[in-house]
């Protein structure tokens, strides 16, 4: 789909999925219900103002300061929201040139984001640079594929995070895409890329099986597919064992719904992305039975500044 059809319409993607009986859905006695809102972005590439009314395909969307109402709005209307991002959150505008990432952490902050993971482009300013601005952001960097101890952020990232939403838990873990032919290295010197599809299995399955998470995420920068023999969110989303949602990001593609795809063990696992620049803000609806047995996912995926 291309940018034009899909800024067109997403405003309301109406995508239904189930990972199990669902009797709500079937107009049964309702259970107790929780539902949990997941707002995400990816690539947002330090796009803190909204396009310019120029003429171009992107003008007038996007920009922290509408991302923000969104968010505020769906923050007052849901009790239960978690705000992700899947990488690239620096590089693209004098934003980031100028002051070095200060300004999107401390935005990204205020917000109120509750977790992020590392794109290639968030060491453009070198390892050195990303450590400065932790100090400026108020959620953690999620990464289990990137082995840190020989650098500078040795022990300031975590591989995951446990969230309790209204008596539900969620495993967020995070996934970065190999750094060697990207990146200069030296801008992200020791850092070792671990194969993601064994770190992801790793966490997926301590999540669900130690931790007894209702709901594991994966904030991927794999990026969505590739022509070539390529790890990728849909390669997986295929290999995984206990992973229900991957966010992903890298590769910019604009998803009118998320795909669903089968693990290994023959169960749903969700891909969505929202292409770059904050145009997109991500939303995805899960509902859970108060007994986890059954779990519908509704996509309603919202234009930045239109």
């Amino acid at each position: 789909m291309d940018r034009r059809s899909f800024i067109k319409n997403t405003t309301y993607s109406g995508l239904l999925l189930t990972t199990g009986a669902y009797p709500m859905l079937a107009g049964a006695s309702e259970p107790e219900i929780t539902k949990l809102t997941i707002l995400h972005t990816n690539d947002v590439h330090s796009r803190v103002e909204p396009f310019p009314m120029d003429g171009s395909r992107n003008e007038g969307l996007g920009g922290v300061a509408k991302r923000s109402t969104l968010i505020s709005r769906i923050r007052q209307e849901q009790d239960n929201v978690l705000l992700l991002d899947a990488g690239d959150i620096f590089q693209g505008t004098p934003y980031f040139n100028f002051f070095g990432g200060e300004v999107e952490m401390k935005l990204m902050s205020e917000l109120g984001y509750d977790a992020a993971t590392i794109g290639n482009h968030d060491f453009d300013g070198g390892i050195d640079g990303l450590e400065r601005q932790l100090i400026n952001a108020n959620f953690p960097l999620l990464i289990s594929n990137y082995n840190f101890n020989d650098t500078i952020l040795n022990g300031k990232t975590k591989p995951y995070k446990i969230f309790n939403k209204g008596g539900v838990k969620i495993g967020v873990f995070g996934l970065g895409i190999e750094l060697k032919g990207l990146v200069p290295a030296s801008l992200y010197k020791a850092t070792l890329y671990e194969d993601p599809l064994i770190a992801a299995n790793r966490w997926a399955t301590y999540l669900k099986e130690e931790e007894k998470c209702d709901f594991v995420i994966c904030l991927s920068h794999l990026g969505y597919k590739y022509e070539e023999n390529k790890v990728s969110d849909r390669v997986l989303a295929q290999s995984s064992e206990n992973i229900d949602l991957i966010i992903g990001g890298h590769t910019h593609t604009f998803m009118k719904e998320p795909e669903r795809l089968m693990n290994k063990a023959g169960k749903p696992v969700l891909i969505n992305q929202v292409g770059w620049a904050g145009i997109i803000l991500g939303r995805l609806d899960v509902y859970f039975e108060r007994n986890k047995k059954g779990t519908c996912i509704t996509c309603k995926n919202l234009v930045v500044g239109t």
